[in-house]
């Protein structure tokens, strides 16, 4: 009975399709997340979604495609900031954005962490989420093969 009462509890936090999509091995159904996971993984979704990328909501996602390759300064942190603010405001209702924090952690391999602090707007209960951007594109010019 308390199980089904903390449920109850959550159920605002909602559930929806795991991302990325997987399947269950035993079964072949349809994994799905609830509650602060599921948060988690729509703040995700958004923040990988380029505008444009889904046609019937052409204004969902973040664009932060578009820093790759740009020089690692102060005002490229306020954009990145700017940028992940504005679209958790427009895509994510169910939490307040409280504070953003850039940190250019890897500058040589263009690792950037997006440290993100928000509240569930019906419980006031603050959480965190950060997210690995990488500026840089992935190569393989480092690796030596023989």
């Amino acid at each position: 009975m308390d199980n089904q009462l903390h449920k109850r509890e959550k159920d605002f936090l909602g559930s929806g399709w795991a991302f990325p999509v997987t399947f269950s091995a035993g079964n072949h159904e349809l994994n799905l997340t609830q509650y602060e996971n599921n948060i988690n993984d729509n703040i995700d979704i958004v923040l990988q979604t380029m505008y444009g990328e889904r046609p019937l909501t052409p204004q969902f996602g973040s664009g932060l495609r578009r820093f790759f390759f740009k020089n690692m300064t102060p005002t490229l942190k306020a954009e990145i900031r700017d940028a992940v603010e504005s679209s958790l405001l427009d895509n994510e209702p169910r939490i307040t954005v409280l504070d953003i924090q850039v940190d250019f952690v890897d500058q040589r391999n263009g690792l950037v962490e997006i440290h993100i602090t928000y509240m569930y707007n019906q419980t006031n209960t603050r959480h965190n989420y950060v997210f690995p951007f990488y500026i840089k594109e992935g190569t393989n010019l480092g690796i030596t093969t023989q």
